[in-house]
């Protein structure tokens, strides 16, 4: 049941780090919220005014506080638990979709923060920027994506058809898929299907008629690009990737339950990210005005699809820490910490940890030049932290990852 708590002056409602599954809405009084910077570490404080929510995120997502919340004079606040929100506000449409489109920016300002950290010097227009995701692709050897993007880029502006380059890329890209080679990698077999009991309910016979499938290689959603769909992935997995400086960096891999394009239904702006099929996927597709009837008809549709944004900041947040970090050897030891706290074990005791990733997938995740993980990892090898073979990798200790992160990051500060 919620209750109304009394809060003093100068109380520490809770600390960032916390395990808390309240959430708050501040009746009377004021209070500030603080939260640490990613990129320079300082704190960063923010008034919260009467009547606003704070702890949502942490609260329904199952992650620790990311914030500190002190009160600035006497204070008054309605304290529930998760279940207790969701119970009263699932079928409060106006509100939910409030929180949606406010996450949905907070998403996008940790996409801009980590294409600054990447270094993007570049900025496009809608035209100029699908050539360069084009152009990437052609680069990487992707031959599937590249003739997706070029195909998108030709719909878009049809003038360009007799564009040299543009008709070199299509037209070996398009070689090599008709020989049924999509990529200079191999095809990726791993595969996921959803588990979570919270979209079940998409596996409903009415939801059939939204279902898109796509094999490796195929782009679903291309950056630059204006977007009037979004996705829920309901079987397979799908690459997220930014054009930064003329290459496709990976920014994260989705699975099955997870969503994207999102921010098209929310906050009408162009494509952040393309987005590619690895395997066979299996995704529905809703545009904004049959994902508005869904809303309506289906009022939890909007607190499932609360919970997994959440999730999204705080794996976004997580990976940004990631490419803070200036030390190569306490990068790649943090992607490793990473893969460890994405894949939680039971028990503590055991410190050994095996990853089904490769060594692609670390550059991926570090943002580093491939030379530089290359050596790294080597090093890794060479003094017993890791073992490597061809589909995963093997931590010794993770506890001598997490030592490195904290001693050469703290020594940089």
């Amino acid at each position: 049941m919620p209750k109304a708590i009394p809060y003093k002056k100068g109380s520490i409602i809770y600390f960032e780090g916390d395990t808390d599954d309240r959430v708050f809405i501040l009746q009377r009084g004021h209070a500030n919220i603080t939260t640490t910077d990613v990129e320079t570490r300082l704190q960063v404080s923010e008034q919260i005014k009467q009547g606003e929510f704070f702890g949502v995120k942490s609260a329904i997502g199952h992650f620790p506080r990311e914030e500190t919340v002190m009160t600035l004079d006497d204070v008054v606040c309605i304290s529930m638990t998760s279940q207790e929100f969701e119970a009263m506000f699932s079928n409060n449409k106006p509100l939910i979709m409030k929180m949606l489109r406010v996450f949905s920016n907070q998403l996008r300002q940790i996409h801009k923060k980590t294409e600054a950290v990447m270094n993007n010097t570049e900025k496009f227009n809608q035209m100029d920027g699908l050539f360069s995701v084009a152009r990437a692709f052609y680069n990487d050897e992707k031959w599937q994506s590249c003739e997706d993007v070029c195909k998108t880029y030709l719909r878009l502006y049809p003038s360009e058809a007799n564009n040299n380059e543009l008709k070199e890329m299509l037209l070996k890209s398009s070689a090599y898929v008709k020989k049924g080679i999509s990529s200079a990698d191999a095809i990726d077999e791993t595969s996921s299907a959803a588990t979570d009991s919270s979209i079940k309910m998409f596996e409903l016979p009415a939801f059939k008629r939204f279902q898109k499938t796509y094999e490796n290689g195929q782009v679903i959603i291309t950056e630059f690009e204006r977007g009037e769909t979004f996705y829920l992935i309901q079987n397979g997995t799908v690459q997220l990737t930014k054009c930064i400086n003329d290459s496709n960096k990976n920014l994260d891999i989705l699975k099955a339950g997870e969503f994207f394009g999102e921010m098209a239904i929310l906050d009408n702006t162009p494509r952040s990210a393309t987005c590619i099929a690895k395997g066979h996927v299996e995704c529905l597709e809703f545009n904004k005005a049959n994902f508005e009837m869904l809303i309506t008809g289906n009022p939890q549709l909007a607190l499932i699809l609360l919970k997994i944004f959440c999730k999204r900041i705080y794996d976004q947040k997580r990976r940004l820490r990631i490419l803070v970090i200036s030390d190569p050897q306490a990068r790649l030891a943090d992607v490793f910490c990473m893969f460890d706290e994405m894949n939680p074990k039971s028990t503590t005791a055991d410190r050994r940890r095996k990853f089904y990733v490769s060594e692609s997938d670390i550059i991926h995740w570090s943002g580093l030049p491939d030379n530089t993980v290359k050596d790294e990892l080597k090093r890794f090898v060479v003094s017993r932290k890791i073992e490597m073979f061809d589909n995963y990798i093997i931590v010794n200790n993770i506890a001598d990852m997490q030592r490195i992160v904290e001693s050469r990051t703290e020594s940089k500060r």
